[in-house]
């Protein structure tokens, strides 16, 4: 199940990728993640043309990468043929190695302005926008990213990705959930593998709910998919990839990081944000961030509590200083009240 992925021209390690979460995946945390292993392809946040082609700051934030940032596609969003166009165009010239148009967000400030999920309800008008899109790339493959379809009324990603293999899309991403259902309910692999059975030769990559390395397992058995994008899952455990390479190929799941390896991410995420955005950002940022960090880190009270109130550098590195610190006087203490009572002391006894 864990193999090598071609898009188009493009040649990934394999076939595991980091999806595209709208306000958390930055460089500076794609860098995290990609420092665990395995991941085959990252995808910038969400991108407005309109962002792009005026080079707003906030926009510039999204698309920044580096050489360790590799492969790497970025997802536009919109509906606006020409302006499109020329982002994707700028998007080849800015770091892209693959371009990806979303077809998948449900969040309404996307989709009442046509972008995102909306674009499933008019699929003639969505196929000529990724004619001209593809006819305007000059070395980037196109990949599409879709949702069923808007509601239960409306299941139309199996024809549709059928329609845009034939418009010369290299890859479909697949989220086994309906607009309407958000991200509530279960994921429906059955209409995953509707839309595996609906293509000739592309690849179809199954995305939603995957959290452990059996649910990943188990999306590739049961829909036949080429490969998993991991979003929500990956927030808390950026080693999932790892995780999930290794339960592939030896049937294994490697131990977790250790306290001082999370506690060494969360650092270095933060000084990847100061360096693509600054002491202030970085700040902001990581109060939202320990949240999902703390997930397998218990017990963590004091950790959170005290991310919660940096407003500095000094003060970030000091709250981790402290937290392990603690955790290892702590974990001695537990470690000395389940010691085993020596054989002469329980003969005493």
């Amino acid at each position: 199940m864990l193999s090598p992925l071609k898009i188009g021209h493009v040649q990934l390690a394999n076939n595991l990728f980091l999806a595209p979460i709208a306000g958390y995946c930055d460089v500076s945390y794609r860098l995290i993640a990609r420092s665990f292993g395995h991941v085959g392809l990252a995808c910038t946040d969400l991108l407005s043309p309109e962002g792009i082609l005026r080079q707003t700051a906030n926009t510039l934030v999204l698309t920044a990468t580096c050489d360790e940032d590799k492969p790497l596609a970025m997802q536009l969003y919109g509906s606006a043929t020409d302006r499109m166009c020329e982002a994707a165009r700028w998007a080849e010239d800015n770091g892209a190695d693959i371009i990806d148009i979303n077809m998948g967000c449900p969040v309404d400030k996307v989709t009442k302005k046509d972008g995102g999920s909306k674009l499933l309800c008019n699929p003639d008008n969505t196929l000529r926008m990724v004619e001209k899109i593809k006819a305007s790339l000059r070395r980037c493959p196109l990949t599409c990213k879709l949702r069923l379809g808007w509601d239960d009324t409306c299941i139309v990603a199996p024809s549709m990705a059928r329609q845009l293999e034939d418009a010369g899309v290299s890859l479909v991403t697949i989220h086994g959930r309906t607009t309407e259902m958000r991200f509530s309910g279960q994921a429906r692999l059955d209409g995953i593998a509707e839309v595996v059975a609906a293509v000739k030769h592309i690849p179809v990559i199954g995305n939603g709910d995957i959290r452990t390395p059996q649910e990943a397992e188990h999306m590739f058995k049961y829909t036949k998919c080429a490969g998993i994008m991991i979003g929500r899952g990956a927030l808390s455990a950026p080693w999932i990839f790892r995780d999930i390479a290794s339960y592939l190929t030896t049937g294994v799941i490697p131990p977790p990081p250790t306290i001082q390896e999370k506690v060494d991410a969360m650092r270095r995420h933060f000084y990847n944000l100061c360096k693509y955005r600054n002491e202030r950002g970085a700040v902001m940022e990581l109060r939202k961030r320990v949240s999902w960090y703390a997930k397998n880190m218990h017990p963590c009270a004091i950790l959170k509590e005290r991310v919660r109130l940096i407003n500095s550098a000094a003060e970030f590195d000091k709250a981790l200083n402290d937290f392990l610190e603690w955790r290892e006087q702590r974990d001695r203490e537990v470690g000395q009240k389940h010691e085993p009572v020596p054989d002469e002391l329980a003969e005493v006894a």
